[in-house]
Parts: structure tokens; C-alpha cells; sequence
């Protein structure tokens, strides 16, 4: 039993190993992904107010975060997979991209609660600013 549990956290301590050099890149993807769930429950609670209705959470939204947030982790992990083992001689900074993806679409997830939260004319101009560039970027 000693063996297996020597085994097993030697496989254990390895994985973590080669994963040591996403972490950064791991640890915005969490709080981005988190900040928005975060600002989409206040959200959720602004349009219950507004509405007249009753807020309740739903832990069906957040099981849909955790999904998203667990695929997210993993996908970056095999990007990186790409970028160091496979294609290590191209520089193609796969990771990086598929973190500000990520990254980008959770900002504007955020874009969109904050104007549910607030009718404030900043956060209007940020989200129609934000798809003018996007549209730009992605017409070249």
C-alpha cells in the first residue's frame, strides 16, 4: 500500500510539475471566469428587482460555471500541451491566445451584467467600443 500511495502521489507531483508554468495564465482565467459569475448573480438580482419578482439563486447556474470553469482549466492545459511538446519550435503561443480568448469573452460576459446592473452610460460606450474593435480586429 505504501508503494501505490509513493506511486501515486510521484504521478501526482509530476502532472503539477509540468503544469507549474500555465499557472499564471490559469490563475486569470479563474478570476475572470469567476468575476463574472460573481457580477452575473448581482445582475440576476438587479433584473428580479426590477422586475417586481422574487430572486432566488440557482445552483443549476452555478454547476454551469463550475463545467465552464473545469473545460476552460483543461483546454488551456492541452494547449499548452501544443505549444511545449508538440509544436515547441514554431513559438506559436497557443496558451496565451486561448487564455485572452477566454479571458475576452468573460470581460464581455461582464460588459453585459454591468449594463443589467447599472444603466450607466460608461459601461454602454465600454460594450459598444468593445464589439467596434472586435469587429475591426476581426474584418483584417
Amino acid at each position: 500500500m505504501e508503494d501505490l500511495y509513493r506511486y501515486f502521489s510521484g504521478v501526482v507531483a509530476a502532472l503539477l510539475a509540468l503544469a507549474a508554468p500555465i499557472a499564471p495564465l490559469a490563475g486569470c482565467v479563474v478570476g475572470f471566469i469567476t468575476f463574472d459569475f460573481l457580477t452575473g448573480v448581482v445582475a440576476s438580482h438587479a433584473d428580479a428587482q426590477r422586475e417586481g419578482r422574487r430572486w432566488y439563486f440557482e445552483s443549476r447556474e452555478a454547476w454551469h460555471t463550475v463545467q465552464k470553469l473545469a473545460l476552460s482549466i483543461i483546454a488551456l492545459y492541452m494547449a499548452y500541451a501544443i505549444d511545449a511538446v508538440m509544436l515547441d519550435f514554431l513559438h506559436l503561443n497557443i496558451t496565451k491566445l486561448f487564455a485572452g480568448f477566454v479571458c475576452g469573452v468573460e470581460m464581455w460576459s461582464f460588459l453585459e451584467n454591468a449594463c443589467r446592473i447599472s444603466d450607466a452610460p460608461l459601461f454602454r460606450y465600454l460594450r459598444r467600443y468593445v464589439r467596434h474593435r472586435v469587429r475591426k480586429e476581426v474584418e483584417r
